[in-house]
């Protein structure tokens, strides 16, 4: 008897959870909210410009391509990749700009332009980030951890020491990095996943580190376009996307999650797979106190988030040369303003990532235009000292025009203007439900992460499951494709 699965959401774990049932026979029907399928990672479009909402830095491509394969279909005929390099240019506040080659000998002489002790350093560093990547992608964010035994014992404790993350992300760049310029360029890459370089422990120089490694990759037409992918193979495998559809509860009877109740609705599930945020769900969606098992109100409340973001979106009537795809600008005073993000506060002078992909793809901009995302890091909405009004928002624009006159090509960018707009906290919190509008729902600490993060698979509930930002293995589109790799095991082999 074919086995049906209702799916909370059309976010990028949903989605992959859903092609991957379809292709083993299950009957799948999938209920968004918004209009648009995606989750946060989504898309605007006007006349002239095409902009990814938010996620625009595709690591490890091979997870991408894995939900197709998986399914028995080539990607090559749902998406197109394309490799980078540079990986990114970093611009800084005194005018000057280092490009990051994925191309080992010109990384060299780039490098050698620092100096040759930083080359060496910068290579150790390297070395020694990624046999932390081997043991922890072996060992720890391919394992789900639905038994405690799978962690507590002594061959984790083991491999645990040897990651040994218990320095931060920026003391160990320091310990092999002299010159300040790359270590904020590494530092800031670190970052990505909405914890601090100089609170956060030293695993999440795995970023930089796999980016340097395994090079970062484009798809045309931008990141929407894998979304599309996506929807493409489940309309093909038999599958049903309902838009404009509300889940207002995950019903379970007897210890069993039976459908979800929606605006529609009664819908009646063999299993329910949660693509909602977490937090959001257990304290939304979930109404019995004993299917919420630890995660309480109070323990909810209590666990530690990720820093939010702003997001500007422009669009410019003439070509900017001097970008890449990849961007970043490091600031002045670079640590006390990237933990404004952490504290409550605005940054006076921010860094900023800068994201171009119109400056490789035509379809991203008409002729001779430029489409930028420029990403600022900003606290969540649990800090209730800022308000995200129009007063909040030209303070944040009028501060980042500000530091984007110092990079050099890039000082009439205001003059040339055609469309304009913004994403904040507040679009996180209410359109997406990310819980206190974070970016990357909890934040990933040592005490919040592996064994210590919300599992896959529910611990109180059976046929009920969860894909996302805030379960394990963590945060980022590659990671979250993990997740839902985890629950289609879990699901499929786990029974």
């Amino acid at each position: 008897m074919t086995k049906s699965v209702i799916i909370v959401g059309a976010g990028i774990g949903g989605l992959a959870t859903a092609a991957k049932l379809l292709s083993k026979g299950y009957k799948v029907t999938i209920y968004e909210k918004n209009s648009t399928i995606g989750g946060k990672l989504n898309f605007i479009k006007t006349e002239n410009f095409k902009f990814d909402l938010t996620g625009s830095i595709l690591m490890t491509p091979e997870i991408y391509k894995e939900v197709f394969s998986f399914a028995g279909k080539n990607y090559i005929d749902y998406f197109k990749l394309k490799r980078l390099d540079p990986l990114y240019r970093a611009f800084y506040c005194d005018g000057s700009h280092f490009d990051l080659f994925n191309n080992m000998p010109k990384l060299t002489k780039s490098l050698e332009r620092i100096s040759k002790h930083d080359s060496i350093g910068y290579y150790k560093f390297l070395s020694k980030v990624y046999e932390k990547y081997i043991i922890a992608d072996t060992n720890f964010l391919k394992n789900s951890f639905s038994n405690t035994k799978d962690f507590i014992n002594l061959n984790s404790l083991q491999k645990i020491l040897k990651i040994n993350t218990f320095s931060t992300a920026y003391d160990y760049i320091s310990k092999y990095i002299n010159n300040e310029k790359l270590r904020n360029l590494l530092a800031f890459q670190a970052f990505y996943v909405g914890i601090s370089p100089f609170e956060g422990p030293n695993i999440y120089n795995l970023i930089p580190t796999i980016s340097q490694l395994y090079g970062l990759w484009y798809i045309e037409g931008g990141m929407y376009s894998y979304v599309k992918a996506l929807e493409k193979l489940i309309v093909e495998l038999g599958g049903k996307i309902i838009t404009n559809t509300t889940v207002n509860e995950i019903v379970i009877q007897n210890k069993k999650a039976i459908g979800v109740k929606t605006s529609l609705g009664f819908q009646k599930s063999d299993i329910v797979i949660c693509d909602a945020d977490f937090p959001y769900a257990v304290s939304n969606l979930i109404k019995d106190r004993y299917s919420k098992g630890k995660y309480t109100e109070k323990k909810i409340s209590n666990m530690k988030y990720s820093c939010s973001t702003f997001i500007m979106y422009i669009g410019l009537k003439k070509k900017y040369p001097s970008l890449k795809v990849h961007n970043l600008y490091i600031g002045e005073n670079f640590k006390k303003n990237l933990e404004c993000a952490f504290i409550g506060k605005l940054p006076l002078n921010p860094s900023m990532y800068i994201y171009c992909p119109s400056s490789i793809d035509n379809s991203m901009a008409n002729e001779h235009m430029e489409s930028l995302n420029i990403m600022v890091r900003v606290p969540n909405t649990l800090f209730k000292n800022i308000k995200w009004n129009e007063k909040t928002i030209k303070l944040m624009r009028n501060r980042i025009f500000n530091e984007l006159s110092k990079i050099d090509g890039l000082s009439d960018i205001k003059e040339n203007i055609l469309y304009e707009n913004y994403l904040t906290p507040n679009d996180l919190l209410i359109k997406f439900n990310s819980y206190g509008g974070t970016a990357f729902g909890l934040s990933p600490t040592l005490s919040q992460t592996n064994f210590f993060r919300p599992h896959v698979k529910s611990p109180t509930v059976n046929n009920l499951y969860f894909v996302g930002n805030s379960v394990h293995p963590g945060t980022g589109i590659s990671i979250v494709l993990l997740s839902s790799k985890l629950a289609v095991e879990e699901i499929l082999y786990n029974k």
